[in-house]
Protein backbone atom coordinates (compact mmCIF):
# COMPACT_ATOMS: atom_id res chain seq x y z
CA UNK A 1 0.00 0.00 0.00
CA UNK A 2 0.97 3.44 -1.18
CA UNK A 3 2.46 6.09 1.86
CA UNK A 4 1.14 8.50 -0.20
CA UNK A 5 -2.60 9.57 -1.45
CA UNK A 6 -3.73 12.86 -3.32
CA UNK A 7 -6.34 14.78 -2.60
CA UNK A 8 -9.58 13.61 -4.66
CA UNK A 9 -9.14 16.68 -7.48
CA UNK A 10 -13.03 17.45 -7.39
CA UNK A 11 -12.16 18.51 -3.11
CA UNK A 12 -9.41 20.38 -3.99
CA UNK A 13 -10.97 22.45 -6.56
CA UNK A 14 -13.80 23.06 -4.29
CA UNK A 15 -11.85 24.03 -1.63
CA UNK A 16 -9.69 26.81 -4.26
CA UNK A 17 -12.52 28.48 -5.02
CA UNK A 18 -13.66 29.05 -1.06
CA UNK A 19 -9.90 29.66 0.21
CA UNK A 20 -7.82 30.73 -3.01
CA UNK A 21 -4.69 28.23 -2.13
CA UNK A 22 -1.03 30.05 -3.27
CA UNK A 23 1.07 27.36 -1.61
CA UNK A 24 0.88 23.87 -1.09
CA UNK A 25 3.68 22.41 1.91
CA UNK A 26 2.67 18.54 1.12
CA UNK A 27 3.11 18.46 -2.34
CA UNK A 28 3.64 14.59 -3.90
CA UNK A 29 6.15 14.60 -5.28
CA UNK A 30 8.07 15.62 -2.55
CA UNK A 31 10.90 17.51 -4.17
CA UNK A 32 14.50 15.96 -3.10
CA UNK A 33 15.27 17.47 0.31
CA UNK A 34 12.39 19.68 0.61
CA UNK A 35 11.42 19.85 4.31
CA UNK A 36 7.50 21.93 4.74
CA UNK A 37 8.10 21.84 8.18
CA UNK A 38 11.40 24.52 7.87
CA UNK A 39 10.13 26.12 4.75
CA UNK A 40 8.29 29.59 4.74
CA UNK A 41 4.42 28.80 3.84
CA UNK A 42 2.37 30.89 1.43
CA UNK A 43 -0.55 33.65 3.12
CA UNK A 44 -3.21 30.90 1.73
CA UNK A 45 -2.11 27.46 2.38
CA UNK A 46 -3.42 23.92 1.44
CA UNK A 47 -2.43 21.37 3.83
CA UNK A 48 -2.68 17.43 3.15
CA UNK A 49 0.04 15.88 5.36
CA UNK A 50 1.08 12.35 5.82
CA UNK A 51 -1.86 10.82 8.28
CA UNK A 52 1.03 8.35 9.98
CA UNK A 53 4.13 9.42 11.74
CA UNK A 54 6.34 7.18 10.08
CA UNK A 55 5.12 8.07 6.57
CA UNK A 56 6.33 11.73 6.71
CA UNK A 57 9.96 12.99 6.94
CA UNK A 58 11.98 12.51 10.00
CA UNK A 59 8.40 10.96 11.35
CA UNK A 60 6.64 14.09 11.59
CA UNK A 61 3.05 13.36 11.22
CA UNK A 62 0.17 15.27 11.60
CA UNK A 63 0.70 16.99 14.99
CA UNK A 64 3.57 18.28 13.98
CA UNK A 65 1.39 19.66 10.80
CA UNK A 66 -0.85 21.59 12.86
CA UNK A 67 1.91 23.41 15.23
CA UNK A 68 3.54 24.87 11.97
CA UNK A 69 0.41 25.68 10.82
CA UNK A 70 -0.75 27.35 14.34
CA UNK A 71 2.72 29.62 14.17
CA UNK A 72 1.88 30.31 10.32
CA UNK A 73 -1.36 31.61 11.50
CA UNK A 74 0.57 33.61 13.99
CA UNK A 75 2.47 35.04 10.94
CA UNK A 76 -0.80 36.09 8.97
CA UNK A 77 -0.94 33.32 7.20
CA UNK A 78 -4.17 30.85 6.75
CA UNK A 79 -4.41 27.03 5.98
CA UNK A 80 -7.20 24.56 5.58
CA UNK A 81 -5.72 21.32 6.84
CA UNK A 82 -7.00 18.15 5.44
CA UNK A 83 -6.45 15.86 8.36
CA UNK A 84 -8.21 12.26 9.50
CA UNK A 85 -10.56 12.39 12.44
CA UNK A 86 -13.23 9.76 13.93
CA UNK A 87 -17.04 9.74 12.37
CA UNK A 88 -18.64 10.45 15.55
CA UNK A 89 -16.63 13.87 15.93
CA UNK A 90 -17.95 14.73 12.70
CA UNK A 91 -21.49 13.68 13.85
CA UNK A 92 -21.10 15.34 16.64
CA UNK A 93 -19.76 18.64 15.09
CA UNK A 94 -22.54 18.57 12.29
CA UNK A 95 -25.19 18.41 15.12
CA UNK A 96 -23.60 21.56 16.72
CA UNK A 97 -21.77 20.22 19.61
CA UNK A 98 -19.37 22.10 21.48
CA UNK A 99 -15.92 20.84 21.46
CA UNK A 100 -13.73 21.62 24.54
CA UNK A 101 -10.43 19.95 25.31
CA UNK A 102 -10.39 18.32 28.55
CA UNK A 103 -6.43 17.61 28.21
CA UNK A 104 -4.58 14.67 28.65
CA UNK A 105 -6.90 12.45 31.37
CA UNK A 106 -5.40 10.53 33.35
CA UNK A 107 -7.95 7.87 34.10
CA UNK A 108 -8.33 5.73 37.18
CA UNK A 109 -8.08 2.22 37.65
CA UNK A 110 -11.32 0.89 38.77
CA UNK A 111 -10.22 -1.27 41.93
CA UNK A 112 -6.73 0.60 42.74
CA UNK A 113 -7.55 3.84 41.96
CA UNK A 114 -3.94 4.07 39.87
CA UNK A 115 -4.09 6.37 37.28
CA UNK A 116 -3.57 5.83 33.62
CA UNK A 117 0.45 6.46 32.71
CA UNK A 118 0.19 7.06 29.54
CA UNK A 119 -3.21 9.43 28.92
CA UNK A 120 -4.12 10.32 25.82
CA UNK A 121 -5.87 13.96 25.07
CA UNK A 122 -9.72 13.76 25.49
CA UNK A 123 -12.63 16.53 24.41
CA UNK A 124 -16.00 17.23 25.68
CA UNK A 125 -18.55 17.43 23.27
CA UNK A 126 -21.74 19.51 24.58
CA UNK A 127 -24.76 18.77 23.07
CA UNK A 128 -27.30 21.26 24.93
CA UNK A 129 -30.89 20.77 24.66
CA UNK A 130 -32.47 22.50 21.51
CA UNK A 131 -35.85 24.18 21.34
CA UNK A 132 -38.18 21.59 19.14
CA UNK A 133 -38.62 23.82 16.09
CA UNK A 134 -34.49 24.31 16.60
CA UNK A 135 -34.26 20.63 16.25
CA UNK A 136 -36.75 20.10 13.61
CA UNK A 137 -34.29 22.70 11.52
CA UNK A 138 -31.65 21.09 12.13
CA UNK A 139 -32.65 17.60 11.39
CA UNK A 140 -33.84 19.27 7.79
CA UNK A 141 -30.74 20.33 7.10
CA UNK A 142 -29.01 17.24 7.67
CA UNK A 143 -31.55 15.58 5.45
CA UNK A 144 -30.88 17.91 2.61
CA UNK A 145 -27.29 18.14 3.10
CA UNK A 146 -27.72 21.78 3.72
CA UNK A 147 -25.95 23.10 6.48
CA UNK A 148 -23.32 20.93 6.56
CA UNK A 149 -20.44 23.44 7.21
CA UNK A 150 -19.43 23.09 10.59
CA UNK A 151 -17.96 26.00 12.42
CA UNK A 152 -16.86 25.66 16.41
CA UNK A 153 -14.92 27.20 18.91
CA UNK A 154 -12.11 25.27 20.84
CA UNK A 155 -11.94 26.56 23.92
CA UNK A 156 -10.03 24.84 27.25
CA UNK A 157 -12.27 23.08 29.62
CA UNK A 158 -11.65 23.67 33.55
Amino acid sequence: MSSYWLTPPALYESLDREFHFDFDPCPCPRPDGYNSLEASWGKMNYVNPPFRRHDGLNNCGPTAFVHKAIAEQQRGNGSVLLLPCQSYVMLLAAAGAEIRSAGRVRFLEKDTGEPWRSPSPCCLFILRGNAPQENKEAQTQQATGKGSQVNYNLRPFG
